[in-house]
C-alpha cells in the first residue's frame, strides 16, 4: 500500500533501501555475537576473540588472514628505555601508527591479527614523551616474546 502512493521513480530506491537495511541487520547481530576469550597462558597485553566460521552453522565463509599495526614484542620493549630520542624509539619500534594530533607527545602502536578462521589477537603499545622529546613512560601490558608472536602468525587454521 506505501508503494502505491509513491512516485514510480522511488520505488526501486525504496525497496533497495528496505533491503539493505535488513541486511546489515544480520552483520549487526553477527558483530555482537563474538566470543571474547583470555586464556591463562596468554600474555595480558593481548586480547583475543573468536568469531563464528560459517554462515548459518552450514556454509564455510573463507576469510583470508589480516595483519594489521606494529608488531612489537616483549624484546622490543625490554630495549625501550626512559630517556630516549624520537629517532631512537622509531628506529627501534618502527613508525608509530598513531600520532594525536593534539598531543603530539604520544606515540601509539597498536597491532591486529584476524586469521581467518575468525581468531581476532590484539595488542597496542603507547609511548609518552616529556617536553623535550624523550620517553617519559611507556604503557603496553605484558608482551609475548617474538617466538610465541611468531607461531601465532603461522599457526595452522582450525576448521
Amino acid at each position: 500500500m506505501f508503494l502505491q502512493s509513491v512516485h514510480p521513480m522511488l520505488r526501486p530506491a525504496l525497496i533497495a533501501l528496505a533491503a539493505a537495511s535488513l541486511l546489515s541487520g544480520c552483520a549487526v547481530r553477527t558483530m555482537f555475537a563474538n566470543d571474547t576469550t583470555k586464556p591463562e597462558d596468554m600474555p595480558s597485553g593481548l586480547t583475543q576473540t573468536v568469531e563464528p566460521s560459517k554462515m548459518f552453522g552450514i556454509l564455510p565463509i573463507y576469510r583470508p588472514d589480516v595483519q594489521q599495526g606494529n608488531f612489537i614484542s616483549r624484546e622490543m620493549i625490554e630495549q625501550l628505555k626512559i630517556g630516549m630520542t624520537r629517532e631512537q624509539v622509531r628506529f627501534l619500534l618502527g613508525t608509530p601508527l598513531v600520532i594525536d594530533a593534539f598531543r603530539d607527545n604520544r606515540w601509539d602502536y597498536p597491532f591486529r591479527l584476524k586469521r581467518g578462521d575468525g581468531t581476532v589477537t590484539s595488542s597496542h603499545v603507547a609511548v609518552i614523551f616529556d617536553r623535550d622529546g624523550r620517553v617519559a613512560r611507556f604503557e603496553g601490558g605484558d608482551l609475548p616474546e617474538e617466538k610465541e608472536y611468531l607461531q601465532r602468525l603461522a599457526a595452522p587454521k582450525v576448521n
